[in-house]
């Protein structure tokens, strides 16, 4: 098993260090000491003789970073930007089990922690998962509420995770409509993790693809009325620029997953998805796991994404 030359400078020191490297075929460790290269100095000698010594040596992963947590079969270079994901079907779930709809929300909540520790692991930059649609109000109060006191609890129990792993926390869609007490944790998760920088994870609660493009349409004809943008100013940039993942580096998903074996977008992310990749997976979302994402993004790098142009 072969691996290429990471080369590690730290400027003005050259430090012996010990260094772990992936097991060999047989299943054994093995050591190997070099110096970190110091930046060549004219006419130096010693600067040479550490470079052909870090040359010579196979290093193959970076601090904090375990080769072991990379599947096998996936690139790294292929791996999606943005990972969206309607979590369907936890009370059918909770209902082949003989078990109440509430059940079937707790385990999804479990399903949905593991997939954010996932895209932590393997650098998916954002994460976007529709938890609570526009329609979904219609549901019977008693399973509305529950589901309310569930995206509660669960913020406030990860906000600590969150701040710790660096994960940023938004959440899009209508909060007018949301309990006074779950927008104050929002506002509170939001503005304790807006600096964080290794996922953004976005939560999709009380949100419509349609009310995202109506208000964002709203924003600019506002803005036209006061005479701040002319008719001509607007175009795809702009109105990107109003709907509600602005949040976000990256407002297009790469990678779409849907669960429960639905074919369908059921109002999520309308503009966004223009170009994205579609997965839809047949198991409930309280039993997708580390082995269906890795079939989802497995399926992702083997297709061939042309927006419309040639191979």
């Amino acid at each position: 098993m072969l691996f290429s030359c990471v080369n590690v400078i730290i400027r003005n020191t050259a430090t012996l260090i010990r260094v772990k490297l992936n097991p060999c075929p047989s299943g054994k460790h093995f050591f190997r000491s070099f110096f970190l290269q110091r930046p060549p100095s004219s006419g130096g000698e010693s600067s040479k003789e550490e470079g052909s010594r870090l040359d010579d040596d196979r290093v193959i992963s970076v601090p904090g970073e375990s080769p072991e947590d990379f599947p096998v079969g996936l690139q790294r270079e292929l791996m999606p930007k943005h990972v969206a994901v309607i979590l369907d079907g936890n009370r059918r779930w909770a209902w082949q089990r003989g078990l109440p709809s509430w059940a079937g929300h707790k385990a999804g909540a479990e399903s949905l922690k593991q997939l954010v520790k996932l895209c932590c692991r393997w650098r998916i930059e954002v994460l976007t998962v529709y938890a609570f649609s526009l329609e979904n109000w219609i549901r019977s109060k008693l399973e509305v509420e529950f589901i309310m006191n569930l995206f509660e609890r669960m913020i406030k129990s990860e906000l600590e995770s969150c701040k710790r792993e660096s994960i940023r926390v938004s959440v899009i869609g209508d909060s007018s409509k949301l309990p006074k007490s779950l927008q104050e944790v929002i506002h509170e998760a939001e503005e304790s993790t807006k600096e964080n920088s290794k996922l953004h994870l976005i939560l999709a609660i009380s949100y419509g693809g349609k009310h995202d493009i109506a208000q964002a349409c709203k924003s600019i004809a506002r803005k036209a009325k006061e005479g701040a943008i002319e008719l001509e100013d607007i175009n795809e940039c702009l109105i990107e620029q109003e709907l509600e993942t602005k949040c976000t580096e990256y407002p297009y998903p790469d990678l779409l997953i849907r669960t429960s074996g639905e074919l369908r977008v059921s109002n999520f992310l309308l503009w966004q998805l223009a170009y994205t990749e579609f997965f839809f997976a047949q198991k409930h979302w309280p039993d997708f796991g580390e082995d269906e994402f890795v079939e989802a993004l497995t399926s992702f790098q083997q297709r061939q994404r042309r927006y419309g142009g040639q191979n």
